[in-house]
């Protein structure tokens, strides 16, 4: 068994047949030189070289032209670099001023190390080969842009019916079998595929696995079947896997239409996973067998939540970025309610998501708490409060994290505890050293952050007044220049007792 982790590669190239039955090349094959298969290697151009050794210069898949002008008298190793270099046919043009027929030693060579011999006749200049090897590519890549094409329409329609019918239509354009392994190994669709899964399979899975990105592997059985490992799509490192195998090998159509059918039976598998387990949390909800956690614990993986809402930012949501599945690919989490006006709401796990990344697609979102799933309903409130402080900052407002999150806002009488939380390290300065830490944050504050006014007010050096906010700054591990934690602190003072930063 060989194996290796490779790209999907989509480079066109032509067989070596489709070049030697161009009647008006009138190519002669000399057959001695031909292994079984040789008319089928891929050709992915032709290239003429004088070159005594030029294997160190080629790519592999070439057909070398030649008309022997620098052919070295050590043929044998010439024709063995040739068939190391990954060449696929030498074409060796006959010319009265050079050679008039073909050498001999040339074509035991060629025979030894089974490199495709080619006799091009004095009237078929080597242009005109390059030309029919362009020509026949170009045409072959339109082919194949034609099939993947009609295989991507073929397994969108196929889509539809769920990931049955999508890994048969895959194994019909692929003829392979094909099947998508989910976690442990455990087919979730098959078609033809064996059962179970050969043990140089598991072990390809494995190998994909624990690697990352987006990659797909390529192991060679035993028996001659070529097998293909692939992540579906969105996720890189799936859970999931589709596998496919066949006796022939994959080229790079094949791959194109393999990606396509990746993505496919991801979007496909995880609208199906999601949709089973919605339905499972409702009928569990209507017969009473279910509470609020159980569900959360069954849909999220979790049973604290957050609320998510959001309205439109600045032009608003685009199309695209109006519909409910958009918004669960962002938010991870099917629990989307998209609302007129517009505007949604959404449940989630503890991480609400990339606020951000919704801002820049014209929503602007608020996540609550985290709260039990029972205590959702309760969480309404708070939401719609931090939905309307984000509108004020421009900017997504997430409620939750240190002694300063007041989003909450806050039964009257709990006002002053969160004065006291917040503002209890300066008062402890305060009382200790007499630094006024807090009258100074007090007064730096109400002249919006100004040194030259605060130090005026305070009648003392503006020097003074950056040491004093920079202790504050310390004391409290904030950043004052944030305008969010500014506020904040305002609201602390301003809810604190006139006598509590006394010394």
């Amino acid at each position: 068994m060989t194996q290796n982790l490779d790209p999907a590669s989509t480079e066109v190239t032509v067989p070596l047949r489709a070049v030697v039955g161009n009647r008006e090349l009138a190519l002669d094959v000399v057959r001695e030189t031909l292994r079984p298969g040789a008319l089928d290697a891929p050709v992915r151009w032709a290239h003429v070289s004088e070159l005594r050794d030029p294997a160190p210069y080629l790519i592999g898949q070439e057909l070398i032209l030649t008309a022997g002008v620098n052919l070295p008298e050590d043929v044998d190793r010439y024709a063995r670099g040739l068939r190391e270099a990954g060449v696929t046919a030498l074409g060796f043009g006959l010319t009265p001023t050079v050679s008039e027929t073909l050498p001999e030693p040339l074509r035991r060579a060629c025979a030894r190390h089974g490199l495709p011999l080619l006799v091009v006749p004095p009237r078929t200049p080597f242009l005109a080969i390059n030309r029919a090897v362009s020509v026949a590519l170009t045409e072959a890549g339109l082919r194949e842009q034609r099939r993947i094409t009609a295989a991507r329409e073929a397994l969108t329609r196929a889509a539809g019916g769920g990931l049955g019918e999508l890994t048969e239509a895959l194994a019909a354009r692929l003829r392979s079998w094909v099947a998508l392994v989910g976690a442990g190994d455990v087919l979730a669709s098959a078609h033809d595929a064996p059962t179970p899964l050969p043990p140089e399979v598991r072990e390809l899975v494995a190998t994909v696995r624990a690697g990352s990105g987006i990659r797909s592997a390529t192991t060679e059985l035993a028996g001659g079947d070529v097998v293909v490992v692939q992540p579906v799509y969105p996720q890189a490192t799936a859970s999931h896997l589709v596998v496919t195998g066949r006796a022939a090998r994959f080229d790079g159509g094949d791959r194109a239409i393999l990606a396509v059918g990746a993505a496919l039976l991801g979007l496909v598998g995880r609208a199906g996973s999601d949709a089973a387990e919605l339905g499972a949390a409702a009928t569990g909800l209507l017969l009473g067998q279910a509470s609020a956690e159980g569900v959360a614990r069954v849909v999220l993986g979790t049973d604290v939540c957050r609320l998510v809402a959001g309205t439109p930012y600045r032009r608003g949501p685009g199309e695209v970025a109006l519909r409910p599945d958009w918004l669960r690919a962002r938010l991870d989490t099917p629990l989307v309610e998209v609302r007129p006006g517009p505007r949604f709401v959404a449940i989630t796990g503890p991480d609400p998501g990339d606020l951000e990344d919704l801002r820049t697609h014209g929503w602007l979102a608020a996540a609550g708490s985290p709260v039990p799933a029972e205590r959702l309903a309760g969480a309404v409130a708070e939401v719609d409060l931090l939905l309307e402080r984000a509108a004020v900052l421009g900017r997504p407002v997430v409620a939750g994290g240190g002694p300063l999150d007041f989003d909450a806002l806050v039964a009257p009488g709990a006002s002053r505890e969160f004065a006291a939380q917040a503002l209890a390290p300066l008062l402890a300065l305060d009382r200790a050293g007499e630094r006024e830490l807090v009258p100074t944050l007090r007064t730096w504050l109400a002249h919006h952050g100004g040194w030259e006014p605060t130090a005026t007010a305070l009648g003392v050096h503006r020097n003074s007044v950056r040491h004093r906010i920079a202790q504050v700054e310390r004391a409290l591990d904030v950043d004052l220049a944030d305008p969010e934690t500014r506020m904040r602190l305002w609201f602390a003072l301003r809810w604190t007792t006139p006598d509590a930063h006394s010394p």
